[in-house]
């Protein structure tokens, strides 16, 4: 395992957090770390856009985690956005200005693979042991329940509520009384009551609460006489008559509440409240880890090669009953013809996107033939993912609707040169392993990129001849790309 510097960056809701670690014999040890209250979710809108004033708020602590991420190689920097930024509409400005502030790109995750990382992170922070542990992580727009063993999440689920937007929604200018508390209670009860079941008390030996909102609440009972206990149900109780007494989460701050913390007290306490009644905890130990060391343990396991991503990829193809054999004649040819088409540094970064793409495929002929390539496309684009992005989960969702038929351009799929080399490789790749035969008995052939001209595929012309459906299939592939304005030449 190298020994070097890695960082990682949670964009959440609430808080921005930067964490940089040092590897020492494939362990992360931090050596710096900076968090500021955003609360990016208070800057919703009602058409779900991100208003002015949040977004240079925004902007501003990511120029100066961009500053302090300068000394750090680009590609050991991750950068994960929430639920906020899952949910933002029209966000594309906002978000160029972000990636420039930071010096990198910003993968926006879904809410499972957030839960997913974030019991990665927390696993890690406490002893090994065999027990089932529930965690759960309440953010500033959304709330993470993971159930699992050792450092294996098994059951996941992000629910629509957070400590920003429940205190927006129920708590406004900081007034709480019965009727807000009721109100709030029972929107927290209707995105947990289906979890009861499979989250319960009996699925579980130990609680564990993550993130600032648990941090907080565990803090502040200690202040106030509940030491070593964690979170508990009295003093959640506790804390609720103290809440509704004084009306105004400010006056808290006289019992221990820091203040960054007052603006999201309300919705954060309504919360965990709610979840400890419909799982039934008592009692429940917090952690500062979470999500930003799951991100940083998960970078390491790709600097071991264990890619959590190669083992989802593996999964779908046999969950989907994908021959394996045609996927590794298609992956193997396409990546020979990457090869020969591009020189740049990009194709360490975008081979995997085409080697995922031809492993999936032919995921859809497990639905239909007809149009399989449209089953494959929907599958990867809607199916839970562990491992990868919103983004990198588009982008291989784009691979995979362009191997065959109609080229079809896309947002965050086919932008640019270097997604068109990607599709016209895996294309040919297809066509050529039509007959799924081994490759030795593909013929040869160079593919050139020729700039501005388009590409040339040079082929022996003896075999073309005595090939007619390998002929007449290459003819409608170069009038395809005559169609999107791009030449390929068959010579």
């Amino acid at each position: 395992m190298p020994q070097g510097i890695i960082a990682a960056v949670d964009l959440g809701s609430n808080s921005f957090r930067l964490q940089v670690a040092r590897v020492v014999q494939g362990q992360p040890y931090t050596l710096d770390a900076l968090k500021e209250s955003v609360r990016l979710a208070a800057g919703l809108l009602p058409d779900n856009t991100l208003d002015a004033v949040t977004q240079e708020r925004a902007l501003a602590c990511l120029r100066r985690f961009g500053e302090r991420l300068r000394a750090v190689p680009r590609e050991a920097i991750r950068v994960v956005g929430t639920n906020t930024l899952r949910v933002a509409q029209h966000a594309e400005t906002f978000l160029e200005a972000a990636q420039e502030a930071l010096g990198v790109p910003i993968e926006i995750i879904a809410g499972q693979e957030e839960a997913r990382l974030i019991y990665v992170g927390v696993a890690h922070s406490l002893p090994r042991s065999r027990c089932r542990r529930l965690v759960v992580d309440i953010g500033g727009g959304s709330t993470e329940i993971i159930i699992g063993r050792g450092v294996k999440p098994q059951r996941l689920e992000s629910l629509y509520m957070g400590c920003v937007s429940y205190t927006q929604q129920f708590f406004s200018q900081n007034k709480v009384t019965e009727r807000h508390w009721t109100a709030a209670t029972l929107a927290a009860a209707n995105e947990l009551q289906a979890l009861s079941a499979t989250f319960g008390r009996e699925q579980w030996d130990e609680a564990v609460g993550s993130s600032g909102t648990a941090r907080a609440l565990a803090e502040l009972l200690e202040l106030n006489g509940f030491v070593g206990q964690g979170i508990t149900r009295a003093g959640l109780a506790f804390l609720r008559e103290k809440l509704l007494e004084a009306r105004d989460p400010h006056h808290l701050v006289s019992i221990g509440l820091r203040m960054e913390r007052v603006p999201v007290l309300p919705g954060g306490l309504v919360i965990m409240s709610a979840v400890f009644d419909h799982l039934g905890i008592e009692q429940m130990q917090t952690t500062d880890c979470g999500l930003r060391e799951g991100v940083l343990y998960e970078m390491l396991g790709r600097l071991k090669h264990r890619d959590v991503r190669e083992e989802t990829v593996r999964h779908f193809v046999q969950r989907y009953h994908a021959d394996p054999m045609q996927a590794e004649r298609v992956e193997k040819l396409a990546l020979t013809l990457y090869r020969q088409v591009t020189t740049r540094p990009q194709y360490v970064h975008y081979s995997p996107y085409l080697r995922w793409a031809a492993q999936l495929h032919e995921i859809g002929l497990s639905i239909a033939h007809g149009g399989y390539h449209r089953h494959s496309t929907y599958i990867v684009d809607h199916a839970d993912m562990p491992g990868f992005s919103k983004m990198e989960q588009a982008i291989v969702g784009g691979l995979v609707q362009n191997h065959r038929g109609r080229l079809v351009k896309g947002a965050e799929r086919i932008t640019n040169r270097e997604g068109w080399r990607l599709v016209l490789c895996l294309r040919l790749a297809v066509l050529f392993c039509r007959g799924r035969a081994p490759l030795g008995r593909t013929p040869r052939f160079r593919l050139a990129d020729e700039g501005e001209e388009g590409f040339c595929l040079q082929l022996n012309p003896v075999w073309l001849a005595s090939h007619a459906l390998a002929a007449a299939n290459l003819e409608k592939e170069r009038q395809q790309w005559q169609a999107q304005g791009i030449s390929l030449r068959v010579v």
